[in-house]
């Protein structure tokens, strides 16, 4: 079947493009995030493309005065990769690496026009590769790029100005292979507990973007890590790497929460450098499908386009619940480096952790930190 993405020369097998390679669990997505400078409201977005599930799905979510609300879409796909929007929601390409404008007519009561303009070059994290047993669970590559944020916001009838003088956020792209649609009936020879440790904190400061990720084993072993810089205006493949890098997460008592967190580092000349954490408010993933019992990514529902808005107040609801485990928390941080000077930046903190980490002291599926 040829498709409007066979005019482009963007294939990566011999196939059309409308087919991508053979497992059924490939996918293709946007993400993004923005906030204000103050952490008062803070918004995100996914989009994801199912080639073999032939499905098409998406999300927004607002979280403002404790409250977070989503609307979320679902429609086939109909094998065309190039169409990029569900129901009132479409992301438009205006400068490849550089500005995407991210648009939601008017659904349920939210509604959002923005352009993202990156500070910078994108940055490429390691190749993301996780078997469990003999299953493929992972197999992908992301790029992430920090930015800033123009345009506007409606919810409920309440609009709200992006000024890309105090609103910026992280966008990202990813693509390959992770679970997806409807969960595997076959079981695993022999049964395995579910494991992930996964640290991300895309992070803004005046005139430099931070990037640092790590997924853990349940020793506390990294199988997937990376700690750059990326001053703004930098070219691609230009970020300031640094080593030795050590995230200290204090957890909520009883909880598997990050009430506070630091992040130590040291530049290419060894010298040490420290990041402060601390959370402003708790955005819950399973409002962009990641995770939800329900809007999981790349279910089924229905042939035609469907359209829902959920609401909730994260604050009331269990972290143990597994859908509340993957969250994003909006954080205040400040860099210290080893001249005694500080600055003061925001960001997202995203955590999801499940099963055991020795260093956190998880022995079980969901046990709370001492």
């Amino acid at each position: 079947m040829l498709t409007a993405g066979d005019e482009y020369p963007i294939h990566q097998t011999p196939e059309p493009i409308a087919f991508a390679g053979s497992d059924r669990n490939f996918y293709d997505r946007f993400f993004f995030n923005g906030y204000s400078a103050d952490g008062a409201t803070f918004f995100a977005a996914a989009m994801g493309i199912y080639p073999h599930l032939n499905i098409i799905d998406g999300a927004v979510s607002v979280l403002r005065g404790g409250k977070q609300s989503s609307v979320f879409f679902s429609r086939p796909l109909n094998m065309e990769r190039m169409d990029m929007h569900v129901g009132g929601l479409s992301v438009e390409v205006l400068e490849p690496l550089k500005r995407v404008r991210l648009k939601l007519a008017e659904t349920d009561g939210i509604a959002l026009d923005a352009e993202f303009t990156g500070r910078s070059a994108p940055i490429e994290e390691p190749r993301f590769t996780r078997r469990i047993g003999p299953r493929m669970m992972m197999d992908l590559t992301r790029m992430t790029q920090n930015g800033r944020w123009s345009g506007k916001l409606r919810i409920d009838g309440q609009e709200i100005a992006i000024d890309p003088a105090s609103w910026t956020g992280t966008r990202d792209r990813s693509w390959g292979v992770r679970p997806i649609g409807a969960p595997d009936p076959q079981p695993m020879i022999p049964p395995m507990p579910p494991q992930f440790y996964w640290l991300w904190t895309p992070t803004q400061f005046p005139n430099l973007s931070m990037f640092f990720h790590r997924n853990d084993d349940e020793h506390g072993e990294a199988w997937n890590t990376r700690a750059v810089l990326m001053p703004d205006g930098a070219p691609q493949g230009s970020g300031l790497h640094l080593g030795e890098a050590n995230m200290d997460v204090r957890y909520a008592k009883g909880t598997r929460r990050m009430a506070s967190a630091t992040l130590a580092v040291k530049d290419p000349s060894g010298r040490p450098h420290t990041v402060e954490f601390e959370p402003m408010g708790t955005f819950l993933m399973k409002g962009l499908g990641y995770g939800h019992a329900k809007f999981r990514h790349g279910a089924f529902q229905g042939d035609q386009l469907m359209t829902v808005r959920e609401d909730w107040e994260p604050a009331s609801l269990t972290w143990a619940n597994p859908e509340n485990l993957h969250i994003q928390e909006i954080v205040r941080a400040v860099h210290k480096g080893p001249d005694g000077e500080t600055s003061t930046g925001i960001g997202a903190y995203e955590q999801l952790f499940i099963g055991k980490h020795a260093p956190s002291g998880f022995k079980d599926m969901l046990d709370g930190a001492g």
